[in-house]
């Protein structure tokens, strides 16, 4: 004998939660995006995206945009922003570069002191 038996059960569903953060805003914010692996949360306003760094917990840059922009969204795999406009009926991608600084002070150098251009070379001998 075969045949189908159908079980109906309810279950009740718990969620811990809790505000880890709570950011205040100079501006209004018209839409978020945040990167895929947590470090930056981009923050449309009317007329700029700020760049939130989770890391450092403050904003670290801000990026000047027509004020016609209401929508945003972070590619991490392009690494860019692509903002909206429901009037303009307009797209933008702004793509972005991380710029790491390396503090060299104290470190042998060749080259002038204050030159435009710093490179840095790693190496490990081992």
């Amino acid at each position: 004998m075969s045949g189908l038996v159908w079980i109906t059960q309810t279950s009740a569903t718990n969620m811990d939660w809790e505000v880890v953060n709570q950011i205040k805003l100079e501006a209004a914010p018209l839409d978020v995006a945040t990167s895929t692996n947590g470090r930056w949360i981009f923050v449309l306003t009317q007329g700029e995206v700020l760049v939130y760094s989770t890391a450092e917990g403050h904003v670290v840059n801000r990026i000047p945009v027509d004020k016609i922009f209401d929508m945003l969204t972070h590619s991490e795999k392009d690494n860019t922003l692509v903002l909206g406009s429901h009037s303009g009926k307009t797209l933008k991608i702004i793509q972005l570069e991380v710029i790491h600084t390396i503090d060299i002070s104290g470190l042998p150098f060749k080259g002038p002191e204050h030159a435009p251009v710093t490179i840095a070379v790693f190496g490990d001998y081992q």
